[in-house]
This record gives structure tokens, C-alpha cells and sequence, in this order.
């Protein structure tokens, strides 16, 4: 035992807090190898229709036990917590807390990205905008105006909860991403925790210019949001505090980037050009543009990728964001319960391997790139008393592979450059068929790491090469645990053309279903 122990050198932890669970993971900062590893389920809560929330407590405690229960774990295999040298955090992105800084109690759930009820926020904030253009604030912000953005949660808050009104009239609010509430209630909380966020988050809450990388005076007015309520901003790789807690207590926190940004770090994606798709609750695709900022002409957003040092040169990323991926096989168990598991929604597909004509659009957050519709919602096409649950499990599964294809077209346009792989990672990546299905939509190669915790791998790689760590090299070739998977397109382009053909078919019938006005019965979203 004790050789074994002599073999794992410096360790490094991340803390992977996403929209359906939070997760503390630990890796060897050698070889990335993944050592040990605790999930726990978040509840999401659904108070309205299109109101999506989270208890902040609840995501706090359980990323307090994600890690007690992994040191513990590492403890029973005989691994020396004690060599854990460097935590880092990678979150959900947008989902916006407001918090009392003298008590370190929550002012209000957290309104997680998903959540539609600022659309009538967001519409008020238009009518200010010549032409009513969504795009006003791109050129600063790399975003649309739209309800995704924490911004207009924050402005929601600001005008409708009593508490946090109160809270920031005495001078006693602050707001953060779920990486600053984090970072703030690990490093001390309410006894001199820091309240910090880093370029890739602050890059998502429409009040960041993304080419001076400071929060923006203009843009704070435009929205009415006081300055002093916003976390200071700091580069994706840097010592920000020391964990004051726990298992980990004295160890620093010195990596965040944002779930996204973290997934292509994880997935070595520093070169211009190279991109990256995380199948999670949504599906996101990143493109690396390096030091260069390319606004996207075809409905894509662009985002800083990454800061990883103080004194390092920010890259940026085009986005492709779709709202609904695995959160449709989750629908499909919660909801209608046609599968008593994730798993079972992959076996259903593959019994028939095929939809036989049923198209499903799972818009039922609005459509995000490259249409940025928020009055669309879910629709399922051409059913025929022939369509079983087969049938819709199939047509789910490529709805996620047909997103994915929207975004790569409108990157392809954006950039010039075809992409000739696409590397994939997130929960979604094990279900073998929705794998083949997306080379065969895409007809280019998918690429799959062996080790699908890219987005925490992202994380920890930050932590671990931070100045005043240094346990990690980011040189891909010193990685030697992360080999992949390969899967090449089965059918022919003109068949996978058609598929793609009808599916847009059914895009356009999902649009404009929802009124984007207030509705007067209180039955609606818009409140």
C-alpha cells in the first residue's frame, strides 16, 4: 500500500456544480488520471410555468459533502488527502444569487439560466433600444439582449423581491454567478469570504465589456444595476483564497472558468480553430478564436474561453448555446415517463433505430442559437398511429444531434473554415447511439475522450497551474490517461441532408407559439 501511495503525486480537486447535480472530483495532477469522485442531485424547482429555481443553500451543502464524501472515499483506496494542493471551481453559467454579505443568507432562490420569467424584462429593456434592435449591446457585450443573461435576472430581482430591494438600500446585497457564491462561502463567507468571479462568468451576465474586461459603467446604467453589488474579476487561474473549512481547510482555491469555457480547456482546445460540444442539461459548442473577438453574423454569441494567469492573454470563443439536451431525456423519465431511467431512453431508441418520420423540437425554454426566439416551445411532427415511445425517444436523441448541427453550420459560415471533427464531451457523450447519430448528422468524424469529465478536468488544470501552485503542466502531451473514442458517419450525406431538411421543417412550426406580451390571466410565464 504504501508504494501505491509513493506512486500518485500532487493531487488537484474541482468542484463541478452544474444545473442538475454538484460534483467534487479529484485528479492526478501527473497524468490527469480521474482518482475519485462524489455527485449529488440538485432539485430544480418550477414555482410557475417557465420559472426555473434553485435553493442556494441546497447547492452549498451539497458541494460541502461532495467533497467530505470523495476525501473520504480516497481515504478508504489509502490516497493522502493531504496531497491535494489546489481546488478549483467550474458552474453552471447566467444562474444569478443575490445574498445578504452580513449574514451569508440567499436573498431568493437562485434563477437558474433557463428560467423565462424576465421576458417581460427583457421586452421593457427593448423598447429603450432604437429599432428595438436585441443586438445593441453585442458589440460590447458579445451578446443578444435576452432572458438567458444574468443581467436581466438580476434586474427581475431588483424590481419584484421586497428583501433584496431592502437588502441593497442598506448597502448589505451582493450578486454573483453560482462561482461566486461558491468561492465566496468556501473562502470564509460572511467572516471575510472573497467575492470574486472570473473573465469567463463575468463574461455572461451582459454588464462585462468583453474588450476592456472591466464591468462596464454603461452598461451597469443601461441596466440600473449599482456597481457595487458585482464581484471583482479576475483571470480563470489564480489564487483567489484558501478553503476556511472542512477536509480541504488551508488548501487554495486558485481555478474557475465557467462550465463551458472549462470543457475546453479540458478538452486542450488551445489552438484557433479547434472546437468542442458539451452535451449537459444543454448542449453547448465553443470555438476557439484566440486573442481575436469575432462577432458572429449568423446568431452565435461570442465569449471570453479562458484567462489562465493574471498576467496571460485573454481568448475568446464563438458560442453555439441550445437550451434543451440531456434535459429532454429527462423530461421524457419525469415527465412522461416513458423510461424509468436515462439509460432506458438509449435502449427504447435503439430498438427501432429510427423515428420513422417523428421529428421533436424540445424548445421548451424558447429556441437560443441561432434563432434566439423565445416564444417558440416544444413540437412533435409527423406522428401516425404507427409512432411509439421508440419512436419519440429516437426523434429526442436527434433532436439534440440537429441542434448541434444548426450551431456547426452557423460557425462554419462565421469562421470560413469547416470543421473536419468535432470532439464532444459531457453526460450525454456515454449514450452510444446519440454518438453515432451526430456523426451521421454532421458527416465529419465525433471524437470522445475516454475520460468524459473534461468540464472538471478543465477546472483542476487551472487550479493546478496557477502561480503560487504550479503542480500542472497544460501541455497535452504530458496528459497521459486521456486517449479517445472515434466515431465516423454510417449513412450517406444525401439521407442525413433530408433528415436535417425536415427537422427544420419543424423548427419553423415551433416558432412564435407563445405571446411575447404579459398575459393578464396569470396563467402564463409572464408575469
Amino acid at each position: 500500500m504504501a508504494s501505491f501511495e509513493r506512486t500518485i503525486g500532487p493531487l488537484v480537486g474541482a468542484i463541478d456544480q452544474g444545473t442538475s447535480s454538484s460534483r467534487f472530483l479529484v485528479f492526478n495532477a501527473e497524468t490527469a488520471e480521474l482518482l475519485g469522485y462524489h455527485q449529488v442531485e440538485i432539485e430544480q424547482k418550477f414555482p410557475k410555468e417557465g420559472w426555473v429555481e434553485q435553493d442556494p443553500k441546497e447547492i452549498l451543502q451539497s458541494v460541502y459533502e461532495c467533497v467530505e464524501k470523495t476525501c473520504e472515499k480516497l481515504s478508504h483506496l489509502n490516497v493522502n488527502i493531504t496531497n491535494i494542493k489546489a481546488v478549483g471551481v467550474t458552474n453552471q453559467r447566467e444562474t444569478t444569487v443575490v445574498w445578504d454579505k452580513k449574514t451569508g443568507e440567499p436573498l431568493y432562490n437562485a434563477i437558474v439560466w433557463l428560467d423565462l420569467r424576465t421576458q417581460s424584462t427583457v421586452e421593457r429593456l427593448l423598447n429603450q433600444i432604437p429599432g428595438k434592435n436585441k443586438n445593441f449591446l453585442k458589440c460590447r457585450t458579445g451578446l443578444p439582449l435576452s432572458t438567458y443573461f444574468s443581467a436581466v435576472k438580476l434586474r427581475w430581482l431588483l424590481d419584484n423581491v421586497e428583501q433584496v430591494k431592502k437588502a441593497v438600500a442598506d448597502g448589505r446585497a451582493i450578486f454573483g454567478t453560482i462561482d461566486s457564491w461558491l468561492i465566496w462561502s468556501i473562502t470564509g463567507g460572511k467572516n471575510g469570504g472573497i467575492h470574486c468571479t472570473d473573465v469567463t462568468n463575468a463574461s455572461r451576465t451582459m454588464l462585462f465589456n468583453i474588450h476592456t474586461l472591466e464591468w462596464d459603467p454603461d452598461l451597469c446604467h443601461f441596466f440600473d444595476i449599482p456597481m457595487d453589488l458585482l464581484p471583482k474579476v479576475r483571470s480563470s487561474s489564480e489564487i483567489y483564497g484558501l478553503v476556511k473549512s472542512g477536509a480541504l481547510t488551508g488548501v487554495p482555491v486558485s481555478g474557475c472558468l465557467g462550465d463551458q469555457s472549462a470543457a475546453l480547456v479540458g478538452q486542450m482546445c488551445f489552438q484557433v480553430g479547434q472546437a468542442k460540444n458539451t452535451y449537459g442539461t444543454g448542449c453547448f459548442l465553443l470555438y476557439n478564436t484566440g486573442k481575436k473577438s469575432i462577432l458572429s453574423e449568423h446568431g452565435l454569441l461570442t465569449t471570453v474561453a479562458y484567462q489562465l494567469g493574471r498576467d496571460k492573454p485573454v481568448c475568446y470563443a464563438l458560442e453555439g448555446s441550445v437550451a434543451i439536451a440531456g434535459a429532454v431525456v429527462r423530461w421524457l423519465r419525469d415527465n412522461l415517463g416513458i423510461a424509468k431511467s436515462t439509460d432506458e431512453v438509449e435502449k427504447l431508441a435503439s430498438e427501432v433505430g429510427s423515428s420513422y418520420g417523428c421529428y421533436f423540437v424540445p424548445a421548451f425554454s424558447g429556441l437560443y442559437a441561432p434563432y434566439w426566439d423565445p416564444t417558440a416551445r416544444g413540437t412533435i411532427c409527423g406522428l401516425t398511429q404507427f409512432t411509439n415511445k421508440n419512436h419519440i425517444a429516437f426523434a429526442a436523441l436527434e433532436a439534440v444531434c440537429f441542434q448541434t448541427r444548426e450551431i456547426l453550420d452557423a460557425m462554419n459560415k462565421d469562421c470560413g473554415i469547416p470543421l473536419s471533427q468535432l470532439q464532444v464531451d459531457g453526460g450525454m457523450t456515454n449514450n452510444k447511439i446519440l454518438m453515432q447519430l451526430q456523426a451521421d448528422i454532421l458527416c465529419i468524424p465525433v471524437v470522445k475522450p475516454s475520460m468524459p469529465e473534461t468540464t472538471a478536468l478543465g477546472a483542476a488544470m487551472a487550479a493546478g497551474a496557477a502561480e503560487g501552485v504550479g503542480v500542472w503542466s497544460l501541455n497535452p502531451d504530458k496528459l497521459t490517461a486521456v486517449t479517445s473514442e472515434r466515431f465516423e458517419p454510417q449513412i450517406n450525406p444525401e439521407e442525413s441532408e433530408f433528415r436535417y431538411a425536415r427537422w427544420k421543417k419543424c423548427v419553423k412550426k415551433s416558432m412564435g407559439w407563445e405571446t411575447s406580451e404579459p398575459l393578464s390571466n396569470g396563467n402564463g410565464i409572464n408575469k
